[in-house]
């Protein structure tokens, strides 16, 4: 039977849209340290092809976003969701059937290359459903508080994620790891399906586009922040196995504990102080983060470095997503997350082979130069833009 839509608003999101976005990003933490070791030491590829390949998913979810926010402003957020889990579970089966021993190199890089793409398309849907069931769940004023709680999710998912692919890669073979890959968003989707839907908000429409013009500003200061969280999510096992360091598998548990620390006390402060306050802030804490990961002399120094990153990227989506969704009309919040979203992607998506090329010339440690010029950037971007009321 399906869920009944509720016309009510809660003080905080509603649980079992946060558990349905836990499970199913988990299916995104799991692979993010298998993968690159498996086109590298397995199939024999090369960095700049395992920037190319994790990018993939990206650039498909960036294509995506527009028909994700539409479907979310015509038909609400759980069907949005519903869909991407089914997109999801379906790119872990890509990946399963690439982990058997009897493909080629070329063949099994073409099945994760396609796994890459289902699951951008997948991840474009769930991720944008979700996000605007969450804040329909609480109403436009939380809208802040919303985006830090999926934020939680998502990231406990990446930072619980990417060890457990860690261990069941090392102890099992990918096969293990691919299978959690579809469980995961399968759990999700049963979640999400007895889960009760939220009334979007109606009234006029604008298209996509100019939905896109009317956020640039806070999309690109997203992007400059994803540069080093790509860089952490795809390069990170293969530096610290360049330097000798056993511990790659908590790089993103460590940013995961100081992202989450932030969003849990201070997730409030957008909607308190305003985005433009938030971000500016955030992206120079980034910076600093990136530096120490960069020019780190010891592996403790290194996973502080991803600690601290942590610390700094936790408000940027929610401090610059509520500036963006002030820009838009209360019918266009779908799409408005899904474009804002899009900017991430688009970071991703570049950040990927960008620092894949950065990384064969100069060396594993320059991924996170980048990324920490790149939150400069984003702190110039965010000082000389003006905050909405």
């Amino acid at each position: 039977m399906n869920a009944p839509t509720s016309t009510a608003t809660l003080s905080r999101p509603a649980p079992g849209v946060i558990a349905a976005l836990f499970c199913g990003y988990l299916a995104v933490g799991l692979p993010l340290p298998v993968l690159p070791l498996f086109i590298h030491e397995r199939l024999g590829f090369d960095a700049l092809t395992v920037g190319l390949v994790i990018g993939l998913q990206f650039v498909a979810t960036v294509l995506t976003r527009g028909y994700a926010g539409r479907l979310v402003d015509g038909q609400g957020g759980r069907r949005s969701a519903l869909q991407g889990a089914i997109g999801c579970a379906l790119a872990g089966l890509l990946y399963l059937v690439a982990a058997l021993p009897e493909w080629s190199p070329a063949a099994a890089l073409a099945l994760v290359v396609a796994g890459r793409l289902v699951a951008g398309f997948g991840e474009s849907q769930f991720v944008t459903g979700c996000v605007s069931w969450s804040i329909a769940s609480v109403g436009p004023q939380r809208a802040g508080l919303s985006m830090s709680w999926t934020g939680i999710a998502m990231f406990g998912a990446l930072s619980i994620g990417a060890p457990m692919g860690m261990w069941l890669y090392r102890g099992h073979g990918l096969p293990a790891v691919m299978v959690a890959c579809i469980a995961a968003p399968l759990a999700a989707w049963a979640i999400a399906w007895a889960t009760a839907s939220y009334r979007m908000a109606g009234g006029p429409r604008l298209p996509f586009r100019r939905v896109v013009g009317q956020i640039w500003r806070q999309g690109l200061g997203l992007t400059l922040q994803g540069v080093g969280l790509a860089g952490l999510t795809a390069f990170a096992s293969l530096y610290f196995a360049a330097r000798g360091w056993s511990h790659a598998g908590v790089v993103m548990t460590c940013f995961g504990v100081g992202f989450i620390a932030v969003r849990l006390l201070l997730g409030h402060l957008p909607d308190k102080i305003g985005g433009r306050r938030v971000a500016l802030w955030s992206l120079v804490v980034e910076a600093i983060g990136q530096a120490l990961v960069w020019g780190a002399p010891l592996e403790a120094v290194a996973l502080a470095g991803a600690f601290v990153s942590g610390l700094g990227c936790a408000l940027i989506y929610p401090a610059l997503g509520v500036e963006a969704l002030k820009r838009v009309p209360p019918a266009n919040r779908g799409s408005a997350i899904g474009a804002f979203a899009a900017f991430l992607d688009i970071a991703y998506g570049l950040a990927g082979p960008t620092a894949g090329l950065v990384a064969g010339r100069f060396g594993y440690a320059a991924v996170y130069a980048l990324g920490a010029m790149a939150a400069l950037l984003g702190v110039a971007l965010v000082a000389t833009g003006r905050q909405e009321v």
